[in-house]
């Protein structure tokens, strides 16, 4: 997705949630000077060398954990979405990409970023927590707003659905979204103090109508096929 086509979603969730363009521009200037100075940033050529034809998605919602246990996923890339990672390391599974605006289990997130590429995503609410990256050995920034020489804006607005985004901008031919539920629920890895899977509050509910919007968008203007695996 480029600039122009993600610019019209943008501006419609910054007036209905309430963001501030000014914050969201200010932490993706801070995220640049940050892997600038702590020379740990990568450019999206060298993350596309690690994204093979079939790529999964691992979304935090309620049905993430008995997918799990079901499939194997060994014949793709494994991207988590934030709070998946901290599922898929109580499976005993490390993905190679995480995303995230670091609202996941810190601990978990620098756990897993001793093997995984870390795509961290800069926003107006999370300007406190960007100093985090510094613990990660290898980080892809990226903004919401007009990207930057080494920060980048693939489209999407969810650290899931951003991933998939970032799949397919990166040239996967299959994206298969894992743990992505839209029935309400808050699966109980999305939040570091969730201990079980909760009813959506209005703000949740209402970034997971945009996440489910922008992937309808992507299913039907992107090349990758994509699939739900329950």
């Amino acid at each position: 997705m480029k600039w122009e086509e993600w610019k019209p979603f943008y501006e419609r969730i910054v007036r209905e949630m309430g963001y501030s363009v000014e914050d969201d521009r200010k932490s993706a200037e801070l995220l640049r000077a940050i892997l600038i100075e702590n020379d740990n940033y990568i450019i999206k050529e060298e993350l596309k060398a690690v994204i093979m034809e079939k790529v999964y998605v691992f979304g935090a919602g309620p049905s993430l954990e008995d997918a799990l246990k079901k499939y194997d996923f060994s014949d793709g890339t494994k991207i988590a979405a934030d709070g998946a990672t901290t599922a898929l390391l109580e499976h005993q599974m490390i993905p190679d990409i995480v995303v995230t605006d670091l609202d996941g289990r810190i601990q978990d997130l620098i756990r897993a970023s001793g093997r995984a590429i870390m795509v961290v995503h800069a926003h107006g609410d999370n300007m406190d927590k960007l100093p985090l990256v510094t613990n990660f050995p290898i980080v892809l920034g990226t903004c919401q707003t007009e990207p930057l020489d080494i920060i980048y804006n693939f489209g999407g607005f969810t650290d899931g659905d951003r991933a998939a985004f970032l799949a397919e901008e990166l040239g996967a031919k299959e994206i298969i979204l894992v743990g992505f539920d839209f029935s309400g629920l808050v699966g109980r890895w999305s939040k570091p103090w969730l201990k079980q899977h909760t009813t959506a509050w209005e703000e949740k509910r209402k970034k997971l109508g945009f996440a489910e919007e922008l992937l309808q968008w992507l299913k039907d203007n992107g090349k990758a096929k994509i699939t739900f695996l329950y």
